[in-house]
């Protein structure tokens, strides 16, 4: 029995590992594409990369379309508020028959044809109102940045999730043909008397959870896709598959304080604050300067005609009249209303003021909180490239030494095991340095750029 033992350990050296995963890798893309493909109306598999995801999030993404469009609806409420301080052309008609002596219609003398036109010249508090709702567009634009790197931030972290579990998948799918190997020496042994009948259950109850664990991982592989298919703005029922391909390598900050200068120099959020305060500023200026004078410019023209009995009570009759000049409005008491809404507005920016002060206080924790975790993440990285590295060599001795017949079948299949959960080890490591870089990109408000 050793001889065949022996023979098996032979065999095993010549299995190419590669071939072995790679083998294994087919068979999980296949049993995914079943389960899948088994729901009606199931769509095809999409095999992504990175910046197509991000790409996509950035153009479709429905929260951040929404966001644009409160964008371009704060840019329309500009124009509505220059409305009060462009010119003003009126052409109308104040066509009226007169029976005795001509009387207004609608507070001007009846006419066959009138044009106005009506230029604000002096209008403090709809100039300021004006100010106001450009410092909101500006403020609406720099949201729309926000979410941008939020919606970033969120598709990379799904497709990294994604990937995760897909190479988490197929990990589990070699520990399930390791520890198959394993039950089946196991009960090769039992058979002999060679070994406990509980061993042989052992060994097969450790199978089971093998594959019940790769189910697991298969679910939630799906979860992820459909998680990032909802992000991308696609139908929750696109099936979507990580590329494989390598991760950029974009410029981190080279100190803490340098993420901390990034952080704080160009955050959207502290920018959209800084416009609000400012928004807050010309909403109280202009409730304060409502007591101050407006003056229009003012042009007018009226077509008369006989039939209105003109020539019978005026001295003098003019078909064509024309008139220039200006309107005054001046008011002589200051409104309480108007000192209310003024004190109103400013305890607003007061409290805008505060809202600044606590987000620099967070932007700058965060990214002293993601450079520190992206150190520890290094280091573990390096524990887990170690451990690896000493599992391998394990793997190698136990090969040299089922060679000479002095290991069995089963220790080095759970060698095999012994790496497999080294390379999942290593696999989470490396996902928490990306992920570490990620929130430190984020941090400083260069992530959408880098991963474009």
């Amino acid at each position: 029995m050793e001889s065949v033992l022996s023979g098996l350990a032979r065999g095993v050296q010549f299995v190419s590992l590669a071939a072995e995963r790679a083998t294994l890798r087919v068979m999980l893309y296949l049993i995914f594409f079943l389960m899948m493909g088994s729901g009606l109306g199931a769509a095809d598999p999409r095999v992504v990369t990175l910046k197509e995801a991000v790409d996509l999030a950035l153009r479709q993404n429905p929260d951040l379309v929404v966001a644009r469009l409160d964008e371009q609806k704060a840019h329309l409420e500009v124009r509505a508020t220059q409305e009060g301080l462009l010119p003003r052309f009126i052409l109308g008609s104040g066509l009226a028959y007169t029976s005795g002596m001509p009387m207004s219609v609608e507070g001007s003398a009846p006419t066959v044809v009138q044009a106005r036109a009506v230029r604000s010249l002096y209008n403090a508090p709809q100039r300021r109102l004006t100010e106001m709702a450009r410092a909101e567009a500006v403020g609406a634009g720099h949201a729309a940045d926000l979410v941008r790197e939020d919606i970033a931030l969120r598709t990379a972290v799904l497709y990294l999730d994604l990937e995760r579990f897909s190479r988490a998948a197929e990990l589990a799918l070699e520990r399930v043909e390791s520890l198959r190997k394993v039950e089946a020496a196991v009960r090769l042994r039992v058979a002999e008397g060679r070994e406990l009948e509980i061993e042989g259950k052992r060994a097969a109850v450790n199978l089971a959870r093998a594959r019940q664990g790769a189910a697991a991982l298969g679910s939630a592989r799906r979860a992820q896709a459909q998680a990032l298919a909802l992000v991308l703005g696609l139908e929750a029922s696109q099936d979507l598959h990580p590329a494989g391909e390598e991760w950029m390598n974009p410029d981190l900050p080279e100190s803490e304080e340098a993420a901390v200068r990034a952080a704080l120099s160009d955050h959207p959020d502290l920018k959209r604050l800084e416009a609000a305060i400012r928004a807050k500023g010309f909403e109280a200026r202009a409730h304060r300067e409502a007591r101050l004078p407006k003056v229009d410019l003012l042009a007018q023209y009226g077509l008369l005609a006989r039939f209105n009995n003109y020539d019978q009570f005026f001295n003098r009759y003019q078909r064509h009249n024309v008139q220039f000049g200006a309107s005054f409005a001046i008011p002589l008491f200051a409104s309480p209303a108007d000192e209310a809404r003024a004190a109103r507005v400013g305890v607003e920016g007061r409290r805008l003021r505060a809202e600044l002060a606590q987000a620099r206080g967070r932007i700058e924790g965060r990214a002293r909180d993601a450079w520190r975790q992206l150190q520890d993440a290094e280091l573990v990285l390096e524990v887990a490239r170690a451990d690896l590295d000493l599992s391998r060599e394990q793997v190698t001795v136990l090969l040299a030494q089922a060679q000479e017949g002095r290991a069995s079948l089963a220790q080095l299949e759970q060698a095999r095991v012994a790496e497999n959960e080294k390379w999942q080890q290593l696999g989470e490591a490396r996902y928490g340095v990306e992920r570490a870089r990620l929130e430190l990109l984020r941090s400083a408000n260069q992530l959408s750029a880098a991963l474009r």
